[in-house]
């Protein structure tokens, strides 16, 4: 029955954390610092029994309050959050490095517990309380009371503005959900329409031509025959004009490739910046280069580790150049799937690829393919300038 209390809530701390993958490792990184409770073992060189005694019961009491505090519903952590710092002020007469840790683990709590302008008052109000008690109860000095204040403030201000940073985050993740889904319903709402433009009227007539076959078979076989005829050569025109419009679905352009990899790397915090010089392509060309940076920019976003990444395409010589670059951790295989894609795209059309993945350089892919002669004429019109 207790133990379901540690239970994480659907509202909890921990399940908005954990649901930006953070919750684990902020949690167990945070309570290292509770060593500090203990400072008193380094410096001094006998501890009375009062100081076991209260350290003995205060340390289990905080890190239940520790567990509360993240399991917990968040309207209920602004409490344990306030326990924590009154536990910290009876705590801090006996021994003085539990009682302030105590406080400044209450001050991070309090930054998630509402809007941040309350969560700042919150945490200015516990500071003032410390201060209260350190100067006027304690009578401690002037200079431990500031550098204890200044380390309260900066841990509390740096989880508020953690908390402010990770909510615009995952609001960027959401809006970026919300426009690709709205994307996707559009686009299958264009097919429909699409597909009963283009079978309907065709369709209706295949039909028409069955049934005054139908009717003629027994009065004229020969025009049945035509009828028939007719109807077939329509069905295989229809299939035809079915085929070219998949074709064009699965189709897709370099420059709204370029548009929809800031999207997905702008959600993952990855500063996205492209510059292109980018000619009027054979569709074919287009759709597998399109392809590619799709690829590449999925790495990018799945294992590079990176905050800055970069694209650049441009015409040098007889050939389209394009460069896929980023400052993650690099060390990336040659021979991985992704790349591997890569490669057989690009060498589908006659072109070859440079990788470049140092161990905590980055990774640099160079892809260079050559423009086809048939379509210089369509190469050389003016190039459309995109830039990010």
């Amino acid at each position: 029955m207790l133990l379901s209390w540690f239970k994480p809530a659907p509202d909890s701390l921990w399940t908005r954390l954990e649901g930006r993958g953070k919750a684990r490792t902020a949690s167990l990184f945070n309570l290292v610092w509770v060593v500090w409770a203990f400072a008193d073992l380094g410096f001094e060189r006998t501890l009375d029994a009062n100081w076991w005694w209260v350290t003995g019961w205060s340390f289990p009491t905080f890190l239940a309050l520790y567990a509360l505090a993240y399991t917990r519903p968040c309207r209920d952590t602004v409490w344990y959050g306030l326990a924590m710092a009154l536990l910290g002020f009876v705590t801090i007469n006996v021994n003085g490095s539990a009682g302030t840790s105590y406080v400044i683990f209450a001050g991070s709590f309090m930054a998630f517990t509402g809007r941040p302008l309350v969560c700042l008052l919150r945490v200015v109000g516990i500071l003032a309380a410390y201060i209260a008690v350190a100067t006027l109860v304690q009578r401690w000095g002037w200079q431990p009371t500031l550098i204890l204040s200044l380390v309260y403030s900066f841990v509390s201000v740096a989880n508020l503005l953690w908390r402010v940073n990770g909510q615009k985050e995952w609001e960027l993740k959401l809006s970026h959900d919300e426009v690709r889904r709205l994307a996707a319903t559009a686009e299958r709402e264009r097919i429909g329409r699409d597909l009963h433009d283009l079978l309907g009227h065709t369709l209706s007539l295949i039909t028409l031509k069955l049934e005054l076959s139908r009717r003629l078979l027994d009065r004229d076989v020969d025009a049945a025959r035509r009828e028939m005829e007719d109807a077939e050569r329509v069905a295989r025109h229809a299939l035809a004009e079915v085929r070219s419009a998949v074709t064009g679905i699965r189709a897709t352009g370099v420059a709204a490739e370029l548009a929809s990899a800031r999207l997905l790397l702008g959600a993952s915090s990855i500063r996205f910046d492209y510059i292109t010089e980018l000619p009027a392509l054979p569709a074919r060309m287009e759709n597998e280069l399109a392809l590619v940076l799709r690829e590449a920019v999925t790495n990018i976003h799945r294992h590079a580790k990176a905050t800055v990444a970069e694209a650049k395409v441009q015409v040098v010589g007889k050939e389209l150049a394009l460069c896929i670059a980023d400052n993650g951790c690099g060390g990336v295989s040659a021979e991985g799937n992704g790349i591997s894609g890569i490669r057989e795209r690009v060498r589908a059309l006659g072109g070859s690829v440079a990788f470049e993945s140092e161990r905590g350089k980055g990774t640099r892919v160079q892809i260079r393919v050559p423009l086809i002669a048939a379509d210089r004429a369509d190469l050389n019109s003016e190039p459309r300038r995109l830039a990010s």
